[in-house]
């Protein structure tokens, strides 16, 4: 099981990695018999495994505790898998399914077909087995670069002004996007390098955020008659499904690239009401193609469903769209952004990155009247990672946004995506992942004009950077302190 979860985030100096064969040995029942007799020294006793009592851990749990970057990632969580997607349905709930681009970019390779017809070909398969809609996360990934796009607007002008020395958010913006990233930044780095990481969510939690707090309240019986009508000739074939739900009865599922999305949907600052929370499950996409194998589905056989298009970019004629960026288009988003915004100028045409220590790590400049105005970097792989960490640290770093993504060659090749089919080489599935991504995203358009983020943000979020907007497309990250030290017996 264990290769399954970001290798790159196990290059560190780990003490504490828990293997597959292993358990956590900090219990959550209470302090044990110390050590030795020094009262005020907090320990940890390790009891052989034959006489260590089972302690069953949440994920949650893992997330609190002061240990590894990657120890919850081996744990196998109960809530987050196969059988517990298929318990919400045989439950009755009302099951939503959000996919990632990244994730019907690694299926539509598998079985040599389109992104599209994969997104089609799901939306039969899903609605199969009893899901209610089938979203797409290219859909909060625009309200999410709206955000983030806003967000470097402001830190900059206040970077720029008088106290810019001093401000509480200074520059390099960190994107926020990876949760191998933030995870490692929380547990690791600490609170040096959280002042410069993005507040913005995620495109995951974004479009849990829309379907928990927008979505169920207006498709519920809480909206007026008139909404309902609306709702009704944009999606007609989806709302009645929904109508009268209460919210505890949604179950909503993602399925995305990364094992490391699961980590992010069990954070606490994504719970809210009575305990509930925006995204319940996280499948990646091997686990999309495990569920296939186990309903005995010819899936290139399957017949393709029309798309419900309320939270899913497609146009009038079914083509998908989005923006160019493999791991999200971060950096060319708010970079052509901020072009614009702070400077009046308009690029035209594509961006010209500049290869630097290698293919991962590429940075893109603005001259102006033989100045430098605006320097971004994309940060692939743990490696680079690093690098740029240690600019941080030593006040070097000259970039104003970096995209940080952990995996090499970013959310492509994500542990939860398709393994190489025999005879392939890694470089070669991930050339072929990019060229069938790039082919998606051929109408590539500005997240600022998708009708449907101006729809959301007339009916929901009123404006960017609103307060509004803050509430629900922004997060917080902390900083976890050591305060217990754990020594693992490799028994």
């Amino acid at each position: 099981m264990s290769d399954k979860f970001s290798p790159t985030l196990r290059l560190g100096d780990l003490n504490d990695f828990i293997a597959p064969s292993q358990a956590c040995v900090i219990s959550l029942k209470g302090s044990k018999k110390p050590l030795d007799e020094k009262p005020d020294r907090p320990q940890v006793v390790l009891t052989p495994k034959q006489q260590l009592e089972p302690v069953k851990i949440s994920l949650k749990d893992c997330l609190a505790c002061s240990g590894c970057i990657t120890s919850a990632e081996t744990v196998m969580l109960e809530k987050q898998s196969l059988d517990e997607f298929l318990s919400a349905l045989t439950k009755g709930k009302d099951v939503i399914v959000s996919l990632s681009p990244q994730s019907r970019a690694s299926i539509a390779v598998h079985y040599d077909i389109s992104p599209l017809q994969v997104f089609k070909k799901l939306t039969t398969f899903l609605k199969s087995l009893g899901v209610k809609a089938v979203f797409d996360t290219s859909c909060s990934r625009d309200l999410v670069l709206i955000e983030a796009c806003n967000e470097f607007v402001n830190r900059f002008k206040q970077a720029s002004s008088d106290d810019g020395e001093n401000a509480q958010s200074p520059l390099p913006v960190l994107s926020s996007a990876c949760p191998g990233w933030i995870c490692y930044a929380e547990k690791t780095l600490g609170s040096f390098v959280l002042p410069y990481v993005s507040s913005v969510k995620s495109p995951q939690q974004a479009i849990g955020a829309a379907i928990k707090h927008y979505l169920c309240q207006a498709l519920g019986l809480r909206c007026s008659l008139e909404t309902l009508v609306i709702l009704s000739y944009i999606v007609g074939y989806i709302v009645d499904p929904f109508i009268g739900t209460r919210l505890e009865e949604i179950y909503h599922v993602t399925a995305m690239p990364c094992y490391d999305k699961k980590l992010e949907a069990a954070r606490d600052d994504f719970v809210f009401g009575d305990n509930l929370t925006e995204v319940d499950s996280v499948l990646t996409t091997g686990e999309i193609l495990d569920l296939l194998k186990l309903k005995g589905v010819d899936f290139k056989d399957l017949e393709e469903s029309p798309l419900d298009r309320l939270l899913t970019n497609v146009t009038e004629e079914g083509h998908l769209y989005g923006v160019a960026g493999s791991s999200g288009g971060y950096a060319e988003t708010i970079f052509r952004h901020a072009a614009k915004a702070l400077f009046g100028y308009t690029i035209e045409g594509p961006l010209e990155f500049k290869t630097l220590r290698n293919s991962d790590f590429r940075e893109l400049t603005l001259e102006l009247e033989g100045k430098t105005v605006l320097k971004f970097a994309t940060c692939y792989g743990f490696q680079n990672l690093q690098n740029i960490v240690r600019k941080l640290k030593t006040r070097k770093c000259d970039y104003q946004y970096v995209e940080i993504m952990a995996c090499p060659a970013g959310c492509l090749n994500g542990g939860g995506q398709i393994k190489p089919k025999t005879g392939q080489t890694p470089k070669e599935l991930i050339n072929s992942l990019e060229a069938t991504y790039m082919n998606d995203t051929a109408l590539s358009t500005d997240p600022f004009q998708n009708p449907i983020a101006k729809r959301l943000y007339d009916e929901w979020l009123h404006e960017p950077s609103s307060g509004e907007a803050k509430k629900y497309l922004h997060t917080q990250y902390h900083a976890v302190v050591k305060s217990v030290t754990a020594q693992l017996n490799n028994w």
